[in-house]
């Protein structure tokens, strides 16, 4: 499965696979929409995301990112 994830805001609201994911506070990530639950793949990839290019001070404009699986 291939999981796409394009920043909307950076640091505050991100797409994967077309749902948003937002931020809520420093660590804690949520889906506005509670019936929309994200699979397994798209919340690794998302992790993944998360500690690679949003908690790395380095990165200014966050890219659109696809992983496969």
């Amino acid at each position: 499965m291939n999981v796409e994830i394009k920043p909307v805001i950076d640091h505050e609201q991100y797409e994967v696979n077309g749902h948003t994911i937002v931020c809520i506070s420093d660590s804690t990530w949520i889906v506005p929409n509670p019936f929309i639950s994200l699979s397994q793949a798209e919340k690794k990839a998302f992790g993944l995301y998360r500690d690679l290019v949003i908690n790395n001070p380095r990165f200014k404009k966050h890219p659109k990112s696809t992983y496969k699986n």
